[in-house]
Parts: structure tokens; C-alpha cells; sequence
């Protein structure tokens, strides 16, 4: 069963990638306000009744984090990373850029050697005001799913008419090696038709975009959560190292999850 996150700040929680990890949530608690409509997504489905909804303020994000990260503190466990994610894409919300300078200014004066990581779909990269704070943290980590546009509409069924992998690529590009990007594999079947980004034509295609884009780092990841499609199957380790190895012999560091 997929779930929301319930609070502005949650968590500490052992993330697979990050390690101890304080999650913050821009978005709406009791909805998922996501520019992508992913098939994997542990928050579920979109809510179409996007006029009903409300971001967080940057001051209950602030009040919330400062109030949080003292307590943890106090208690000598400061997180390892502070970490941008919650109900949706979070680089939507109209205060992003301010919201990441106050988390940067707390963790400085709080918890000096915690690390700020934004998980984003890369949707909002069009945004010079998204780009200038996803360069000023520790972990600006991306997300491209395929090489294929069709692959990439239905694992991540984007909502806008325009989302294109080869924009996306373009623009993901513009970070010179300043990012992280993050892949989910998987396969499976949604609406009656089979999804496998794994295929040797799949991976193929991917690796030659991770070799332009030219990342300091690639994650890649499978299920480990609930789906909102329950015909999705997990990926293997086993093969998810192959991947990571070819990644690798491009020179780039791949991390398996």
C-alpha cells in the first residue's frame, strides 16, 4: 500500500544511499503534487484536485527544520544528510531557491558536516532560480529513467505535453559534472503492455546518455516499496551490478541500491 508523508519534516530515517537521513516535505501532506506520474511511485498517484492543494511555507519549513535538527542534536545525533523529497517533486515549489539558502544557513550554524540532498525528476531545470540552488547543495541528485521518450512517458507518465529525455538531457548537461543522476529499473506491465527498461537496446541507450551527461556519480535502484501498479517486478541485484559495472568502465562511480 502506497503512503504520504505526514509532516513538513520527517524521518530520521536509514536511506539505502544516503545514510541517516532527516526528510523534508515541501509538498502537500495529504496529497502528492508531482509533475511526473510514476508507476512505481511509493507516494501513489497524483490528485487531480491540484486547486485544492497548498505548499508548505518557507517559514514552516524553516521553524519545522531549525526545531528538529536542535533536538537531534541535543540528543548527538545530528543527521547525515538533510534531505529534499516528500509528497512530489519538490523543486515545484514557488520558494525553492529561498527554502534551500535557510536550510544551508541552519545546517552551517547546527550540524556543520551534514550533507543537503534534493531528490528531483529534473522537470524544473527550465528554472534558472531551480538550477542556481540544485548547484549550491551537497547532493543535487536527478533523475532519468530512459533514453526513450516512449519508455520515459510510461514509467514516468510526465504531465507536461512538451517533456522530452533529449531537453532533459541538454539540460541536465548544463551541470557540468556538478550532479547525481538516479535510474529506477524495473519491468513489468502497466496498462496491459510490457515495461522492461533492462533490455540490452534499453540499457545501451541509457549508457551512452550517462556518458554524455557526464555525472559525478550514478545511482540505480529498483523496487523496495509499494507501487501504485501492483504488475511491477523487482529488478535483481545481480543485474543491476551488470549495469552498474558498465557504468563504471565509462569511468563514472554507480552505486547499486
Amino acid at each position: 500500500m502506497t503512503a504520504l508523508f505526514e509532516d513538513v519534516i520527517f524521518g530520521p530515517v536509514r536511506s539505502r544511499r544516503l545514510g541517516l537521513s532527516l526528510g523534508v516535505n515541501l509538498l502537500p501532506m495529504h496529497a502528492k503534487l508531482c509533475s511526473f506520474d510514476c508507476i512505481y511511485c511509493e507516494c501513489g498517484w497524483n490528485n487531480e484536485r491540484r486547486g485544492e492543494m497548498r505548499f508548505n511555507t518557507r517559514e514552516e519549513v524553516r521553524s519545522r527544520l531549525e526545531e528538529v535538527l536542535k533536538k537531534m542534536v541535543d540528543e548527538q545525533t545530528p543527521p547525515d544528510v538533510i534531505t529534499f523529497a516528500g509528497n512530489g517533486e519538490p523543486t515545484l515549489h514557488p520558494n525553492f531557491e529561498q527554502i534551500i539558502d535557510d536550510t544551508i544557513a541552519l545546517r552551517d550554524a547546527l550540524c556543520p558536516s551534514a550533507k543537503i540532498s534534493v531528490l528531483s525528476n529534473a522537470t524544473q531545470l527550465h528554472r534558472e532560480e531551480v538550477c542556481r540552488a540544485l548547484r549550491r547543495i551537497d547532493n543535487n541528485i536527478l533523475k532519468l529513467d530512459s533514453a526513450f521518450d516512449r519508455t520515459a512517458q510510461r514509467i514516468n507518465k510526465p504531465r507536461s505535453a512538451t517533456y522530452s529525455v533529449a531537453k532533459t538531457v541538454e539540460q541536465l548537461k548544463h551541470f557540468s559534472g556538478q550532479m547525481i543522476l538516479q535510474t529506477m529499473f524495473l519491468r513489468g506491465e502497466y496498462d496491459s503492455e510490457r515495461i522492461d527498461n533492462t533490455t540490452p537496446e534499453e540499457v545501451e541507450a541509457w549508457l551512452r546518455l550517462v556518458a554524455e551527461i557526464q555525472p559525478r556519480q550514478v545511482m540505480i535502484y529498483s523496487l523496495d516499496r509499494d507501487t501504485p501498479c501492483q504488475t511491477l517486478e523487482k529488478v535483481s541485484k545481480e543485474d543491476l551490478q551488470q549495469i552498474a559495472d558498465q557504468v563504471v568502465a565509462l569511468g563514472i562511480e554507480c552505486s547499486v541500491a
